[in-house]
């Protein structure tokens, strides 16, 4: 069968197909794994430097609604909250609109529970930057402007003077892998480690 006659019987059930290509066994997954973990940590250290305090892998259950955030920011100064989903590739649109939704209406909550607060919650939709990404993002646009009207430099601004509550988008490139340097996925505090000068620039666009 064709896969536009796949999709055409799910539609007609109401349903939808969902074709998933395995390379190599979990190899692929590892892959995925990599790249976000990568894709993290390079958002941590551009982060922290704006002021913002950096938590990963944030996880919750609050009225039997449970899940993790990939990155919580408080800002030290703003009090600001910004809740961060981080994908290594261009997601599923709906699966990921509802889970920000989420997680940005229980977010109070979550901070409460740790004893924090905020003055204004954001959320912001990290994808790793690739011709391929910014493709497939232009081909949903309308969905995407709706849902993340805050881009570029107007995110990047935000970062650095939180006054007031944002909905943004941005690509951020995934840092390179290196010997002697390992990504941390702990559930803590995060640390990292000043960038060397021989590392790429980074940067949010």
């Amino acid at each position: 069968m064709q896969l536009g006659d796949v999709a055409d019987v799910a539609s007609a059930l109401g349903a939808t197909a969902d074709l998933r290509i395995r390379w190599n066994g979990e190899s692929l997954d590892r892959l995925l794994d990599e790249a976000h973990a990568a894709l993290v940590e390079r958002l941590v250290m551009v982060l922290e430097p704006m002021g913002w305090e950096c938590f990963v892998e944030v996880t919750f259950s609050i009225y039997g609604e449970r899940g993790s955030i990939d990155v919580l920011g408080l800002h030290r100064t703003r009090g600001a909250a910004l809740l961060r989903e981080v994908k290594s590739v261009v997601p599923d649109n709906q699966a990921t609109l509802m889970a920000l939704d989420r997680k940005r209406r229980l977010l109070p909550r979550i901070l409460e529970e740790r004893g924090r607060q905020s003055t204004l919650v954001a959320c912001l939709l990290v994808i790793g930057d690739s011709s391929t990404a910014r493709r497939r993002v232009a081909r949903h646009g309308a969905t995407f402007d709706l849902a993340f009207p805050t881009r570029g430099r107007a995110v990047a601004h935000w970062l650095r003077n939180p006054v007031e509550p944002m909905s943004g988008l941005a690509f951020l490139p995934i840092a390179p892998r290196t010997r002697n340097r390992r990504t941390s996925v702990a559930r803590e505090r995060v640390r990292p480690r000043a960038p060397r000068s021989t590392q790429p620039r980074n940067h949010i666009t």
